[in-house]
């Protein structure tokens, strides 16, 4: 993965992505207003975003329970050839998200499958290569987080716990 450090963004360039984030479809005109430049300027610092790659794209989310999709689930899937995990997972379509990761598994999947029968299909796929273990999605807790440049002062030391002796 090429991790290429972004230019040094103020808080204009700051409040722009905050404001795309929250809502992509804003006019130029529109996140001017918002971030108080004219819509020429704003229009100049979204360009320079999406050059230099902070700004990678645009999408819809769409809610998966409304295109059908009953059950959302994580599969961590153990050991297996890199090659062969990336070509099932490109031939998954139910595959929304994977990661390749450190620790006891090897990857992790989010699928989006219609129902019990379905998620079964799908995760036998994956077992036939290694071992699985899947977790379904009761309730997501924060989803889509808008994400702004880190502060160090924002970053908190741990609490450290003090023992009586």
């Amino acid at each position: 993965m090429d991790i290429t450090l972004s230019p040094a963004l103020d808080a204009h360039d700051t409040r722009i992505l905050a404001e795309l984030q929250a809502d992509a479809r804003l006019t130029m005109a529109e996140l001017g207003r918002r971030v108080h430049l004219s819509q020429p300027a704003v229009t100049e610092r979204v360009r320079k975003l999406e050059a230099s790659g902070v700004i990678s794209g645009y999408r819809a989310t769409v809610d998966l329970t409304r295109l059908g999709y009953g059950i959302r689930a994580i599969i961590r899937v153990g050991r297996a050839e890199y090659a062969r995990v990336v070509e099932l997972v490109q031939q998954t379509p139910e595959c929304v998200n994977a990661y390749n990761v450190t620790g006891d598994d090897s990857w992790v999947l989010e699928i989006a499958v219609i129902d019990v029968a379905h998620l079964d299909a799908v995760v036998t796929k994956f077992c036939i290569l290694t071992e699985t273990a899947t977790s379904i999605i009761l309730n997501p807790a924060r989803e889509h987080q808008p994400m702004l440049p880190p502060k160090r002062a924002d970053v908190k030391p741990p609490i450290r716990k003090v023992l009586n002796a």
